[in-house]
């Protein structure tokens, strides 16, 4: 694994206390995902969700679920932050 990609997960890792393996096992089962489809979007929001044991509420969801949807996802890790606290 690259320094970078292996930073990147020791980063998420401390931050959400979820496991490399985890995120490459979600990362795997979303490969082909239609990320158009508001159900499958929905369904990766939740179990995302669920493994970093962070609760999403329904305005969060639902504007994560728009932003991919719509093809509409910030470009930098600034913006991306954002969408996620609001």
């Amino acid at each position: 694994m690259s320094d970078f990609k292996q930073n990147m997960f020791d980063q998420i890792q401390k931050n959400s206390n979820v496991q490399p393996d985890q995120i490459m096992k979600v990362a795997q089962s979303v490969q082909n995902a239609d990320f158009s489809d508001e159900k499958t979007v929905r369904k990766l929001v939740k179990q995302l969700a669920k493994l970093s044991g962070k609760p999403v509420s329904k305005q969060k969801e639902d504007k994560i679920v728009k932003a991919i949807t719509s093809n509409n996802m910030p470009k930098d890790m600034n913006s991306l932050s954002k969408l996620f606290k609001n």
